[in-house]
């Protein structure tokens, strides 16, 4: 059975939520950066608070001189309690990343490690528009183009806004494991992205963003739990539908399938990290941007 759409005062709560979520974990770090608390003492707080169970540990491990907590390098959030013992394991992975000389008195520095972004949302919110504004003003940006059985709409292009394989081509990658993830979209086509290719680009030192429905989006946090989760939400219900009806790549029965879908992925929203309301695409793509940690204005 189909959920309904959430209403323009649900969103707005949610919104809301995520937004105070924000800065209660901001709050949080700042405390750890100042040492006004330490890790241990934050995963005390955090047994007891949702919102500070999804602080990344890297963030939490940015000064090596606090006494090391009970946490994994994953987001907190997700089988927390197992993860308490395997801080050693964090640490080893984030210290390479971190040069100190803690002796000395001189300040952390980090380096920037690579990012792995992902950008989901309900079909016509316009996620496509805004990935490709990004890849078009922002060449260090890596955008993965996904694998999909379905064939190209007017003006796109093989290797360049998908790659176009058959059905047995698909089968053959997830056999042999060569998807991050994958999904059957609107009960029709297959959609995925390809390992090899995001697991290259990030050990290259690339912002990666991924652009992709609800489906694949859990599966990306699953397997890669550090990604940022973006959620890109249309103005209201009403505009969603307009821009679906007025972008003519679908027939009015593929529309209503998309609409129907539309509204369980909508009520998804409050499991990504922020929400990003695509109101132009030049606004909405500043706000993934900085998301990224790229303030750099677009050349």
């Amino acid at each position: 059975m189909a959920l309904r759409p959430l209403t323009d005062q649900e969103r707005a709560a949610a919104r809301e939520k995520a937004k105070q979520s924000r800065q209660i974990r901001a709050t949080a770090k700042q405390a750890l950066k100042n040492r006004e608390i330490t890790i241990s003492e934050f995963l005390q707080r955090a047994d007891a608070d949702e919102a500070l169970q999804r602080i990344r540990v890297e963030d939490m491990l940015k000064n090596p001189s606090q006494a090391l907590g009970t946490c994994a390098r994953r987001r907190s959030c997700e089988n927390y309690g197992s993860r308490r013992a395997a801080v050693f394991v964090a640490w080893g992975h984030t210290s390479a990343r971190i040069s100190s000389n803690t002796s000395k008195g001189s300040p952390v520095t980090e380096t920037q490690s690579p990012k792995l972004t992902v950008l989901a949302g309900p079909t016509a919110v316009g996620k496509g528009t805004v990935s490709a504004y990004i890849r078009d003003h922002h060449p260090e940006v890596w955008l993965s183009i996904s694998a999909t059985t379905r064939d190209p709409r007017r003006g796109e292009e093989d290797g360049v806004h998908y790659y176009f394989v058959s059905d047995e081509e698909f089968d053959s990658m997830v056999d042999n494991r060569q998807m991050l993830e994958w999904a059957k979209v609107h009960n029709n086509h297959r959609y995925g992205t390809m390992k090899r290719m995001v697991l290259e680009a990030l050990d290259a030192g690339r912002h990666v963003l991924l652009e992709i429905d609800i489906q694949g989006a859990r599966q990306v946090r699953n397997a890669m739990p550090e990604a940022n989760m973006i959620f890109l939400a249309p103005p209201s219900w009403e505009e969603l539908v307009r821009r679906l009806r007025t972008r003519g790549t679908e027939t009015d029965t593929e529309q209503q399938v998309r609409l129907e879908t539309a509204k369980e992925e909508l009520a998804s929203e409050p499991e990504f990290d922020v929400t990003v309301v695509n109101e132009t695409v030049e606004k909405a793509a500043a706000e993934v941007l900085e998301i990224m940690g790229i303030s750099s204005p677009a050349k």
